[in-house]
């Protein structure tokens, strides 16, 4: 079974984190073509097909909180990291089509993985379900979508400690499960949904798929000098 991640909550010494393993990228100039202006297309916005309504604007909040925007790099909503768990929801890895599923399930130490009954997408939907139910009761309706955030973080804050009583299901495994997918989202290949434009690979310094990058494995005090390339092919 998967191992369950355990870090903390998003805070700025992470995101500083995340900028201090690479120094920006160098800029590349690009030679210019002549070409006739085209309006840009409105690009459609992602429609969930496995989240319900009440799931998506959780998972979009939830997102949001766990790694906005600042002036380190980008958010995960700006990267697509709700659509990427959207997505992968429907895979049969989150499924538990390639788990073991099988008894005895129990409470086990942390290296041993996950040892309980339900696959990833159920462990997100039940915890879901009962951090709304919990948060209609205490917050007089409102599910956790319409708190304000500082009233989100202080939900998600008590569910990563474990603290916060659920119906169901363990607060932290299904924070640890949760913030494991939006970690993901945020730095997987952008042929999953999330990671847009490659934009956690830029803020990183990031190589991507270039095959050319090995000469660079043990250069430390240089950033590298090409922008990202993935797995299709793409250049940022």
């Amino acid at each position: 079974m998967p191992k369950s991640d355990d870090k903390s909550i998003h805070t700025p010494s992470r995101r500083q984190l995340f900028k201090a393993v690479a120094l920006p990228l160098a800029a590349v100039g690009l030679p210019s073509f002549a070409a006739v202006d085209a309006p840009a297309a409105e690009p459609t916005p992602y429609r969930p097909t496995f989240f319900t309504a009440a799931e998506w604007a959780f998972v979009t909040a939830a997102c949001d909180r766990l790694i906005p925007a600042d002036a380190i790099g980008p958010g995960a909503l700006e990267l697509g990291v709700p659509e990427f768990l959207d997505r992968h929801m429907q895979t049969p890895y989150a499924a538990g089509d390639i788990w073991y599923m099988q008894g005895p399930f129990v409470e086990a130490p942390a290296q041993f993985g996950y040892q309980g009954r339900l696959p990833l997408r159920d462990i997100l939907r039940t915890g879901m379900a009962a951090i709304d139910a919990h948060c209609t009761q205490a917050f007089a309706g409102k599910q956790f979508a319409a708190l304000d955030p500082a009233e989100q973080v202080s939900v998600l804050k008590t569910a990563e400690s474990g603290a916060l009583e659920l119906e169901g299901i363990s607060s932290k495994t299904f924070f640890t499960n949760f913030l494991a997918e939006v970690r993901n989202g945020y730095f997987s290949d952008p042929v999953h949904g999330g990671n847009k434009d490659m934009g956690s690979w830029k803020m990183i310094g990031y190589p991507g798929m270039r095959a050319d990058y090995i000469n660079w494995v043990t250069v430390r005090d240089k950033p590298y000098p090409l922008p990202p390339v993935d797995l299709a092919g793409r250049r940022s």
